[in-house]
């Protein structure tokens, strides 16, 4: 027979498969860092797919590709690095995924409900 799951009956959709997503850990928020190297670094994950490539924005500037930790599996985490020439002055520091299908996490941001949020992580820094 068939039924709803309770998370259908909640408004969710039936299938919500994992998208592709990264985030930015470090820097924080608002951070205060001094100029100089500064290291943006997070997670990224698609899973079943594999991460495939990281790349941060700084403010409108050009993409520029992270480099990847080791990938355990294709379902796990992936940790990701970038060394910034950080000048002074406020910022906005960007990313974003590319999974082993060739799909570019989307810059459309959706809420959680009904097949999870989307959209690309930013976060704005004062460079001192």
């Amino acid at each position: 027979a068939s039924y709803d799951p309770y998370w259908v009956k909640r408004g969710w959709s039936r299938r919500a498969p994992v998208k592709t997503g990264s985030r930015i850990d470090t820097p924080g928020p608002f951070a205060r860092p001094k100029a100089g190297t500064v290291m943006i670094a997070g997670v990224a994950w698609a899973q079943h797919r594999g991460v495939d490539r990281v790349e941060v924005r700084v403010d409108d500037g050009p993409w520029q590709e992270a480099r990847l930790a080791a990938e355990d599996t294709r379902d796990t985490w992936r940790q990701w690095s970038f060394p910034w020439q950080a000048t002074k002055g406020g910022h906005t520091l960007t990313v974003r995924a590319t999974d082993r299908t060739g799909t570019v996490q989307t810059d459309k941001r959706t809420r959680t409900i009904p097949d999870g949020a989307s959209g690309r992580h930013s976060v704005v820094v004062t460079v001192e």
